[in-house]
């Protein structure tokens, strides 16, 4: 006989789950191990019928060959059942639960842990695998343990496949009515006595800006459905973490048990309560233990559990700075410039001496100008009554004056200067950042956000104790310096126990919060030069950015460093060099290609009441989102269309790290490209040098690199060649010529070829003969270039139907003997396969063939030097690539029967 248990003090998910899986185990019964949660009793006494269950009376133990439980690993959560585990007819015991993080007490045969707000849900999972159908009550039963367990898909445990578990289980029948009816239970009478009694005793705290409440309640005897109360209860005193505990006597001792919820993602319940055998989620637990002394017990726990409070941001760590500001006799038109430059929508507004005196929201501009005056100075229009707040102001008070006064920022004044701002979005930012599982994918150990360990043990010894001094550098200047970019995507990719590989490292200088020198990068690469004499610095950019490179070193020979001052930086119009100002490293990260790409981490120890802390990821925009779930996500929608290049990149990316594009970004792509602005501004000659340089550089590692093949498949696919030209289209025929003109290459010996020029000449080359010049000259390609695809068109149109009507090798010779190797093959892959044979036979071979005489042998048979040498030697070369000559004797007997 096959038998499901449930836990003790059964609750809905137990429940739910053991009539799923008695679908999945045709023939096993579900046994009720003793009690049950008030809801769920109230639910069975009227549905009960409607499943089949077995008391344990009616159970013969020496009949059990399988055992099933649900919902718990913990054998003392069994009761007696417990003792059918060491029967010697139980051959099988498997466990299903969904507490990934217990560890089993039970000798199980298998274990099957799914990190799902509810086991209900992989039990709904298995039933449509073994496609199996519900009745309703079945499905109404199950979906109620996935609702009361994940508080209707609100608790922090909750999961995209909880969601789609209850959607299957609707359309299994689940009735909604039940459901409603059950997942929000009114209070028994005697539970409504304990929540006035609890209402009355609650301690409240206000612990690192949080509302921390506990209680205890006394009673005789146990009290079922103190979870419910303690759910109404953290709602009803709106506190932020709660513990509940309810003492009774039991025996000689003392009977505690405790019930927490909490809103923080910062505290762990079931790490507090797992030492007394308890367990949950992190932010809903319990637990129940015999203690001589429960007070004691219930106050060591909240001590415990506020240490687990975290330290709340503050404006310093939230704020961007320095802060765009301008002048009260700004007009209307010159503010909405701004706003619309900087991508604000609101902007301080300073007097002479730089002291705060209003502030201008976009919604104001708006109706300015809606009334005609864009003319007007914005002191007029101004809001004055301002609301400020400090550098130490913490995030619950932020919240707490953005909602009761209804405004989207707040400026941070220090010493009567205006410092930085606090606006919604950087509140809601910091809010849900990090909320979104990670999985396995990427190494737990990586995203603890302390990655200084990992990069300290992964990177080659001397090039981490240059970084040590680099930070040590800018730490004796009063900077912060942050590793960013690739570097950091690289570690977070790369599995921890691999040596790590860095090449190329970015690094951001951010001054505090106050705008640093633009030559901050300058200066530390500076002092980086003193400590290596043989280190090589050049400066590049407006901004000033200093990239460091050994050329004689051994250790660092292949490494790079840039340095660089955290900047923010605004397109004046598409494809134009960016205007690049002083920022912070929020906003330095924000300006950005992709997510993935907008990471850092702090190698700078903190300042004095700053919130992050050394060896922090910064991840603003959900870039480990994006790394889990292997996607290109860009940052801003107008990205493409202010940088075409960036679409090159995100094929790039995709491609070499296995990514697939998000479908948002795509569509972005697909607009930028169908809007002809690339195609305007080839036209109107407004891009920029630097955009030929980047697209040209983008260009050269895609067709350089091994994936060549897949990146051109992608970039077909997006249509994106056509921001080269409109009319380059990667038809299948063009990309036959690409693989054509690549294999030629590989087995022709050429001296200093670069395959990924010879590849991008045959895609220019798909455009008619003017805009195949026109393109590459826009690229900058270099003059041998220009030179093959200008001989392409005398090769197609003039020389190919000679070729074709060459009867001779010395013909053949003849015409193609002025044309270098690349120009040939660019012309065999274009042509067709006559062609393509004749010019393999004369690269391979009719090329290789030498005259058999030279001018000296001509002088030892008696004729003078002169033009006639070389006629002489052409006729001798022509007629040995006949094969009238075959040899030196034959050659001089030709010559002097013929001159």
């Amino acid at each position: 006989m096959d038998i499901i248990l449930c836990h003790q003090t059964v609750d809905f998910d137990a429940l739910g789950s053991a009539i799923g899986l008695s679908r999945v185990k045709p023939g096993a019964k579900i046994v009720l191990t003793g009690g049950a949660h008030p809801a769920v009793k109230n639910f069975l006494a009227l549905y009960k019928d409607e499943f089949t269950f077995a008391e344990m009376r009616s159970i013969s133990p020496e009949t059990i060959s399988t055992i099933y439980i649900v919902d718990t690993q913990k054998s003392d959560r069994l009761g007696a059942a417990a003792d059918w585990f060491d029967l010697p007819n139980v051959g099988n015991i498997e466990v299903y639960d969904h507490h990934v993080d217990l560890k089993s007490d039970i000798a199980v045969t298998k274990i099957h842990t799914e990190a799902v707000g509810a086991i209900t849900t992989y039990i709904a999972e298995l039933l449509q695998e073994h496609n199996l159908s519900l009745t309703t009550f079945e499905a109404t039963a199950m979906a109620l343990g996935i609702h009361v367990d994940t508080g209707s898909l609100t608790f922090d445990q909750s999961t995209p496949r909880d969601a789609k578990a209850i959607a299957w289980l609707m359309e299994q029948g689940a009735n909604i009515s039940i459901v409603s009816e059950y997942v929000e239970p009114g209070l028994s009478p005697q539970l409504q006595d304990l929540l006035k009694q609890a209402l009355d005793q609650l301690d409240r705290k206000t612990i690192q800006g949080y509302a921390v409440a506990s209680v205890m309640l006394k009673t005789d005897k146990f009290v079922n459905g103190l979870a419910t109360l303690t759910a109404r209860l953290i709602d009803l005193t709106e506190s932020d973490v709660l513990l509940l505990g309810h003492q009774y006597q039991k025996s000689q001792s003392q009977k505690l048990v405790v019930i927490g919820r909490s809103r923080l993602t910062q505290t762990n319940l079931n790490q507090l309560f797992k030492p007394f055998g308890g367990g949950g989620h992190a932010q809903a637990a319990s637990m129940s233990t015999q203690t001589d002394d429960a007070q004691q017990l219930f106050n060591e726990l909240i001590t415990q559990l506020e240490s687990q409070i975290p330290h709340p941001p503050t404006a310093r760590d939230l704020m961007s700075s320095p802060v765009r500001t301008i002048r009260p006799n700004t007009t209307i038109e010159q503010a909405q410039k701004i706003l619309f430059r900087y991508g604000h929508s609101g902007v301080s507004v300073v007097d002479k001496s730089d002291r705060l005196v209003g502030i201008i929201s976009r919604r104001d501009l708006d109706l300015a100008l809606h009334h005609g005056f864009s003319h007007a100075p914005i002191k007029g229009y101004m809001s004055r009554n301002l609301k400020t707040i400090t550098p130490n102001t913490t995030l619950p008070e932020i919240q707490f004056l953005m909602v009761t006064y209804d405004v989207g920022r707040l400026p941070v004044i220090e010493g009567g200067d205006l410092v930085g701002i606090v606006t919604r979005t950087d509140v809601l930012r910091q809010l849900h950042d990090g909320q979104n599982e990670i999985t396995d994918t990427i190494s737990k150990a990586n995203l603890t956000t302390r990655l200084l360990p990992t990069l300290q043990n992964r990177l080659e010894s001397p090039i981490w104790q240059l970084l040590q001094k680099v930070t040590d550098a800018a730490q004796a200047k009063g900077w912060n310096l942050y590793l960013v970019g690739g570097g950091v995507r690289d570690v977070l990719l790369t599995d921890e126990s691999d040596p790590l590989l860095l090449q190329d490292i970015d690094l951001v200088v951010d001054g505090f919060h106050r705008s640093a020198d633009d030559r901050a990068g300058v200066e530390l690469a500076a002092v980086i030069q003193q400590m290596y004499p043989d280190v090589s610095i050049s400066i590049h950019g407006e901004f000033q950015t200093a990239a460091l490179s050994w050329h004689k070193d051994p250790i660092f020979s292949n490494l790079l460093i840039d340095i660089a001052t955290a900047r923010t930086e605004f397109y004046p119009y598409p494809t134009a060099n960016p205007q690049v100002e002083a920022s912070s490293i929020r906003q330095d990260l924000y300006r950005r290609d992709f997510t993935i790409n907008a990471l850092a981490v702090r190698l700078t120890p903190p300042k004095r009441g700053e919130f992050s802390r050394k060896g922090d990821l910064l991840d603003f925009f959900g870039g480990l989102i994006d790394l889990e779930a292997r996607q290109i996500r860009v940052l801003h929608p107008n990205s493409f269309i202010e940088d075409p290049t960036r679409i090159y990149r995100a094929v790039r990316f995709a491609v070499r790290l296995g990514f697939t594009i998000e479908p948002q970004t795509e569509e972005y792509i697909h607009y930028a490209i169908k809007s002809g602005v690339y195609q305007e501004l080839r036209i109107s000659d407004r891009a920029s040098p630097a955009l030929t340089t980047r697209l040209r550089a983008e260009l050269k590692y895609i067709l350089q690199a091994n994936y060549w093949k897949p990146a051109l498949k992608l970039l077909a696919k997006l249509n994106a060649l056509s921001c080269l030209h409109q009319d380059l289209v990667f038809t299948k025929a063009l990309a036959w010529q690409v693989t054509c003109v690549s294999r030629w290459m590989f087995y022709i010996d050429i001296p200093n070829v670069q395959p990924w020029l010879i590849r991008l000449e045959i895609l220019i080359a798909h455009l008619s003969p003017f805009d195949r010049l026109e393109v590459a000259e826009n690229l900058q390609l270099p003059k041998d270039s220009l030179q093959r695809l200008q001989q392409l068109e005398i090769l197609e149109t003039e020389v190919a139907p000679q070729l074709l009507n060459s009867q001779l090798p010395s013909q053949i010779h003849q015409l193609l003997q002025i044309y270098k190797p690349l120009t040939l093959i660019l012309f065999a892959a274009r042509g067709d396969k006559n062609i393509r044979h004749i010019l393999w036979q004369y690269i391979t071979k009719l090329s290789q063939v030498k005259p058999l005489l030279t001018g000296n042998d001509l002088k030892k048979l008696g004729f003078k030097p002169g033009k006639l040498y070389k006629e002489i030697l052409d006729d001798v070369l022509a007629a040995t690539l006949d094969g009238k000559i075959r040899d030196r004797l034959t050659a001089e007997k030709y010559v002097l029967e013929h001159y």
